[in-house]
């Protein structure tokens, strides 16, 4: 029998892209067979919560400082704006023809695999229990409540999950790398919905998948339609104001088997005209077994702000904007240097959207230069941990010059030269990778990553989409836009890179640039059909 960790490197391995053909999936996109966006629960109270589209004065710049910024209250109020800010709707969009949704929290192919899952623990504006975040209505539906609370406990969480078959629809094998992708967006949305109201994250690192898929109610088979399951991902702690200790593995255990659950899943409408065996394989695999717990980060880490001012923007109002382009303007003005390099340090580990990180870093960037002021285009580095430096530059090619551009800014210039065809041709020929300012190959230390815990295949992508985040908000912070790249030559990125085998893989691109406007689409507003 394969070993957990053979069986990962497998699974990656059939899920790359080449230019000779692209990984497993449908031949056709069935838009009868495409999965409903929005999970419901029959049969469980739906409790609304307060009307969506509040505002915040704290601005964007703020957020750089999260110690200095209004500490709000725990309301329902609050807990709803969160909600909104990290899982909810931010607008509609129509051709005349069609209308279709878009989330705070980016998804591949905008099908949204991830679901969110509010435990509440003896707070006072729920009773304890289990919720499910229902993005369109903007409620809770109770899928649980605690029997026997924990004593003392004062504590609330959000729980995410996926369901692999909302993006193998379109994506096929590849699809857990997407959802994995999704996962780390959300964690980058959950952490700065939390931020706007003066709170913080933490992720409790030590749960086990299965211990977890028990608290969120996804281990319940009979309460989901075949094929439809979700798969547990994560537990985030959410801290407010005052300081407590986290609940206990063993209390989580015990509320969970205390539970009352209600409600079954609706079926998502698909009659899953595909079936994709590997996504269950990989998936179970890469499964987390409980783990030392460790310690967070932002209790002992001395943060460091991103360099350079930007305009002044509520912090609200800009994640609410945040857009995938689907064009850049390949004539775009140049990007300024002080809005690149305010990208560049937002996205280093000991900036204040990675607190929330326990592991080290283990992605670093390579990126395209193709208009940026004050910059040859070119090849760039960006490594995000100093101990990987030494690697990375006997692993890569020995053309490389690795120039530092910056003091105290590992930014390295690799290679001088026009880099937009190939750009486009390793991103699966897309022009937003050329007509961009710059694009982005997010590489991580894979193999021995992997050698230690294959579970930890998954965090690899979570901290790719974590970075996409904060790439994706600082950059409508800096009046411009961005988009995740998915599709890849996985092996023709390494080619270019002189990398020769898997102990660094290619896990996720993004570009950032002028977006092109789409004058045949219409926007409107995200929460307009509650009214």
């Amino acid at each position: 029998m394969k070993s957990a960790t053979e069986i990962v490197l497998n699974y990656h391995q059939r899920t790359k892209h080449s230019l000779e053909r692209y990984a497993k999936g449908p031949e056709t996109i069935d838009w009868d067979d495409q999965p409903e966006l929005f999970r419901r629960f029959s049969g469980c109270e739906r409790l609304a919560l307060p009307k969506p589209g509040r505002e915040l004065e704290v601005l964007w710049s703020e957020l750089d400082t999260p110690q200095h910024v209004l500490v709000h209250a725990l309301t329902l109020e609050s807990v709803g704006l969160l909600l909104e800010l990290a899982f909810g709707l931010s607008a509609w969009k129509s051709d005349g023809y069609h209308r279709w949704s878009l989330r705070c929290n980016p998804s591949s192919g905008n099908l949204h695999p991830t679901e969110a899952y509010l435990i509440n623990i003896n707070t006072p504006v729920l009773a304890s229990g289990v919720y499910h975040y229902l993005s369109y209505e903007h409620s809770l539906e109770r899928r649980a409540l605690f029997s026997a609370p924990v004593t003392g406990a004062d504590e609330w969480y959000i729980g995410l999950s996926s369901i692999h078959w909302r993006e193998a629809w379109k994506y096929g094998e590849r699809a857990y790398r997407y959802c994995q992708h999704d996962v780390g967006h959300a964690l980058g949305a959950l952490r700065y919905a939390a931020a706007t109201l003066g709170w913080s994250i933490s992720l409790m690192a030590d749960i086990a998948d299965a211990e977890l898929a028990a608290l969120l109610g996804v281990d319940r088979d009979a309460e989901f339609i075949q094929h439809e399951h979700e798969t547990p991902d994560v537990l985030c702690r959410i801290h407010t104001s005052v300081p407590a200790a986290p609940v206990s593995q063993t209390q989580l255990e015990q509320l969970a088997a205390t539970a009352q659950w209600f409600g079954r899943a609706d079926s998502l409408r698909a009659y899953h005209l595909y079936t994709w065996q590997v996504l269950d394989e990989v998936s179970n695999a890469a499964a987390k077994p409980r783990t030392a717990s460790l310690l967070n980060p932002s209790t002992a880490l001395a943060l460091t702000p991103p360099r350079g001012a930007i305009p002044p923007a509520r912090a609200t109002t800009l994640i609410r904007q945040r857009r995938s382009a689907q064009q850049f303007d390949g004539n775009m003005a140049a990007l300024p240097s002080v809005a690149f390099y305010r990208l560049l340090s937002a996205v280093l580990a000991e900036t204040a959207a990675f607190a929330l990180w326990p592991w080290r870093a283990n992605v670093h960037l390579f990126i395209f230069v193709h208009r940026v002021e004050g910059l040859t285009p070119g090849l760039y580095a960006l490594i995000r941990d100093h101990a990987a430096v030494k690697p990375l530059q006997a692993a890569t090619s020995d053309i490389f010059v690795w120039q530092q551009q910056r003091d105290k800014v590992p930014f390295y210039q690799l290679y001088a030269g026009d880099m937009k065809q190939p750009a486009k041709t390793i991103s699966c020929h897309q022009s937003i990778a050329s007509d961009s300012a710059f694009s982005v190959a997010m590489v991580a230390e894979f193999r021995t990553t992997l050698e230690q815990a294959p579970w930890q295949y998954r965090q690899l992508f979570w901290e790719c989409g974590l970075i996409g985040q904060v790439l994706y908000l600082e950059a409508e912070a800096a009046g411009m836009s961005g988009t995740g790249i998915g599709c890849y030559f996985d092996d023709s990125v390494h080619e270019l890179l002189g990398l020769t085998d898997d102990s660094y893989q290619s896990l996720y691109h993004f570009t950032v640039g002028t977006a092109k406007t789409d004058g045949r689409l219409h926007t409107l507003p995200a929460y307009a059909h509650l009214s």
